[in-house]
């Protein structure tokens, strides 16, 4: 089975994330965090925050490392490096993605979430409840 390794972002502001929805490919429609493919010679948190430029138009600072996530999808395995990052500058502006909303605590759940980002949101929630973030 295929292996792809990505990075993705967990955006941080006001004590909600970002959460974008695909707007091409397999999984049109669902939700994650945004994020991609790491390059040959990258760091991870290079890798994010270029992507990052890449997909909605704006600058990161790439932060505490959350998790990694392994999930077997039916034509590939996913490995999926999670941060949590702040824009520092720039708005998001969807280039690739369909759609895109800021989530509070509550929120989390109320979008249909790719399977390997609701381990995330697993993760989060379990953070969120227990901290000030």
């Amino acid at each position: 089975m295929k292996s792809i390794e990505v990075v993705a972002g967990i955006i941080e502001d006001n004590h909600k994330i970002f959460a974008t929805q695909r707007g091409y490919g397999e999984f049109k429609g669902a939700w994650e965090f945004p994020g991609g493919k790491i390059e040959p010679g990258e760091s991870r948190e290079q890798a994010l925050a270029r992507e990052l430029k890449e997909e909605l138009s704006i600058d990161v600072s790439v932060g505490d490392y959350l998790c990694s996530v392994n999930h077997d999808y039916p034509n590939f395995h996913l490995l999926m490096h999670c941060f949590f990052c702040k824009i520092i500058g720039g708005k998001p502006t969807l280039l690739e993605h369909e759609s895109a909303k800021w989530l509070g605590f509550q929120d989390f759940r109320s979008v249909e979430w790719l399977p390997a980002d609701l381990s995330v949101i697993d993760i989060l929630e379990k953070q969120f409840s227990t901290s000030n973030r």
